[in-house]
């Protein structure tokens, strides 16, 4: 699991880490019932105090993503699946309404954008069929 934290957005770390372990499991990066790393474990990776981890644990089990399990971890819940699907919507449907505001910015139909997705998405699966190809 890599997580990255930046000093400098404003953000608080603890809400970097409830963010991107979020994302993880909307993207099915962490699946119901993979184990989050220990606490004190990240909190060395990242390079800040377990304090920090540890309420954005709290933060995340209120949320239902993650349950602790009484001195086995901390584990994402079978929730996090209920869940994930919709924070994948969430996420997907925020960057549908740039590129539709993008294309209404630069004249482009609606028609035309969705001809472009459609070239877009063959060349990502010709792409990949030629990385498989390749192996």
């Amino acid at each position: 699991m890599r997580i990255h934290i930046s000093t400098n957005d404003g953000v608080p770390i603890y809400l970097q880490v409830v963010q991107q372990i979020k994302y993880l499991i909307s993207a099915g990066r962490l699946s119901p019932g993979d184990e989050l790393p220990p606490i004190r474990v990240l909190a060395e990776n990242l390079l800040v105090n377990p304090n920090t981890i540890a309420r954005a644990y709290r933060e995340l089990e209120s949320a239902g993503l993650v349950e602790k399990r009484r001195t086995a971890g901390t584990y994402v819940s079978a929730e996090g699946s209920r869940l994930a699907k919709r924070e994948r919507t969430r996420i997907l449907a925020s960057r549908i309404d740039h590129l539709l505001a993008e294309s209404d910015q630069m004249d482009v139909s609606f028609d035309e954008l969705i001809k472009l997705i459609h070239v877009r998405r063959e060349a990502m699966n010709n792409s990949r069929a030629k990385e498989f190809a390749d192996d």
